[in-house]
């Protein structure tokens, strides 16, 4: 009995073969629609995955454990806001926090040798270091004992902007800045962007964060970047930090910034992207299974005696419906098997093309094909049902 039906199925699929191949240019064009249409559930379901992954990883070499604190309203307020902190009482009053930065933010024109270039200024303590995960190339980073001294740590894009093949920036050399020359007592590593901290490591120089009374006049704090302790708790560590804030700037509105929180946020907005994409992909999708329908709907009309004839051989109306609804089946899967393939190629090139790292996402394929063979067999259906409800004896009289 099983070998029967082995056989049975296997003539099946090649009469579904022979047919779709007498069918031409009807068939290849009906093909071809299933494959774009197929391809581009893959592509764009990769693309949106892709775009998730690389957003997230913005986050990766700052972590997860990096806070970033602002000052609402700080521009409007009469009282302005204090040019350091006391980091030392901050840390009593949240001891979780293992580094606590203020910064000071400011920009302007930097001279080495008659070359010039923009850059910002970032006064700070020696604990941004740790805050941010700097990694210092050449020389070392601020210390609380050079507050009183007019020392800067110049950036990697800065130093690069401001060297020459024969003249290169060094430790050692001096920097104007307004009327001061500071002294370079390190250079950093190229830094990844973040677009949760404010501080653009690599476009800046930072000097201790007394002196930027030697730049400006009145400096205020306009930001405080601090790093948890590991194994905290994120929640109660903002918490902690932020009342440990208000008890030194009281009146003032105190925002924490958790890198999770804005993960989690990305993360909405990108499958809120993926799910537009996935959308266009099933509107090509459904263009494709009309142009099955249409060719199944063509084959069932040319073929209208040769189904009359099987029906006066004892075939049974199931048999045909099966038969037709396999056509489609089959037709749809070779498009399925082609777009999938298609639709990987075109999301790695485009990967390749943006600069991503691309990964295969795990629901592209089965949710590529699997909605391929569905809509097959969707708009197969009314054209396998019409054919099997067909009369032998009308059938029969076509010529």
């Amino acid at each position: 009995m099983s070998l029967r039906v082995e056989q049975s199925a296997s003539q099946l699929l090649h009469e579904a073969f022979v047919s779709l191949r007498t069918l031409g240019k009807r068939s290849i064009l009906a093909l071809l629609g299933i494959v774009i249409g197929s391809s581009s559930v893959v592509a764009l379901i990769n693309i949106g995955n892709n775009a998730a992954e690389e957003a997230a990883a913005i986050f990766k070499d700052m972590g997860t454990d990096t806070l970033a604190v602002q000052f609402p309203g700080a521009a409007d307020s009469r009282i302005p806001l204090p040019a350091t902190l006391d980091v030392e009482q901050l840390h009593r009053d949240a001891p979780n926090m293992m580094f606590i930065a203020p910064v000071t933010l400011a920009s302007g024109p930097l001279i080495f040798h008659g070359r010039s270039t923009g850059a910002g200024l970032v006064g700070s303590t020696e604990e941004l270091a740790g805050a941010m995960r700097f990694n210092v190339r050449e020389g070392r980073f601020l210390s609380d004992f050079d507050q009183g001294e007019t020392y800067t740590v110049v950036g990697h894009k800065v130093a690069q902007a401001l060297s020459t093949p024969g003249d290169p920036l060094r430790l050692g050399d001096r920097l104007r800045v307004n009327d001061y020359l500071f002294l370079v007592i390190g250079i950093l590593q190229e830094q990844a962007a973040s677009l949760m901290v404010p501080v653009q490591a690599n476009d800046s120089i930072f000097i201790p964060l007394q002196g930027m009374r030697r730049i400006y006049p009145a400096p205020q704090i306009s930001n405080v970047i601090a790093r948890a302790a590991v194994g905290q708790d994120m929640n109660q560590a903002a918490e902690d930090l932020t009342q440990a804030l208000k008890k030194q700037l009281r009146g003032r509105d105190i925002a924490v910034q958790l890198p999770q929180q804005i993960i989690d946020g990305m993360t909405r907005q990108s499958r809120t992207f993926s799910y537009l994409l996935l959308a266009l992909g099933g509107i090509s999708l459904i263009g494709g299974g009309v142009g099955v329908m249409n060719v199944m709907l063509m084959n069932v009309s040319e073929r209208r005696r040769e189904i009359g004839i099987r029906m006066a051989l004892g075939a049974r109306r199931r048999d045909i419906r099966n038969l037709f609804l396999l056509e489609a089946v089959t037709l749809t899967a070779v498009g399925a098997l082609c777009g999938a393939v298609l639709g990987v190629a075109a999301a790695s090139i485009y990967a390749l093309l943006s600069g991503w790292q691309f990964t295969l996402a795990a629901a592209a394929l089965p949710l590529g094909v699997g909605s391929t063979l569905l809509v097959g067999l969707f708009f197969g259906l009314y054209p396998a049902v019409s054919a099997s409800r067909l009369q032998p004896v009308e059938a029969l009289r076509d010529e």
